[in-house]
């Protein structure tokens, strides 16, 4: 199955301090992310949709600014216990606030295995929008 990478910005009416928690934690995306998210004793995120269960890993972070999460490789495709995926899934979340306007953006890039662009843009114009309600903007 072949990869492609959405990337979009959205202008967020709240302070980074204030979206970063719904970026990072479990309880934050469980909000607006996805159905449910745990973590577990290893920190592995684990996100559940329509009650199917990805893995991911908190790749990096930088305190209010970034987040990228790395799925982990599902026993479903074969490839549990294989070498480091070059290829391999993630998205990642980028705060950015501009000096000259005092907006803040968020900007979401997705690398998976979704290969129709149209559905994974709406998917994540869902998505964003949740998390505008959650944060009053």
């Amino acid at each position: 199955m072949s990869k492609i990478k959405f990337e979009n910005e959205y202008e967020m009416r709240a302070s980074q301090k204030i979206l970063y928690p719904y970026l990072n934690t479990a309880s934050g995306l469980a909000q607006w992310f996805a159905d449910d998210v745990t973590i577990d004793e290893d920190k592995i995120f684990h996100f559940f949709w329509d009650e199917e269960e990805q893995k991911a890993r908190l790749a990096s972070k930088r305190r209010e600014q970034f987040v990228r999460f790395e799925y982990l490789p599902s026993p479903d495709n074969g490839q549990e216990g294989a070498e480091e995926d070059s290829d391999q899934s993630y998205f990642e979340f980028t705060l950015e606030k501009s000096e000259i306007t005092q907006s803040v953006f968020l900007r979401v890039v997705d690398y998976s295995d979704i290969d129709d662009e149209d559905e994974l843009h709406d998917i994540w114009e869902g998505m964003i929008s949740n998390l505008r309600e959650m944060v009053g903007g």
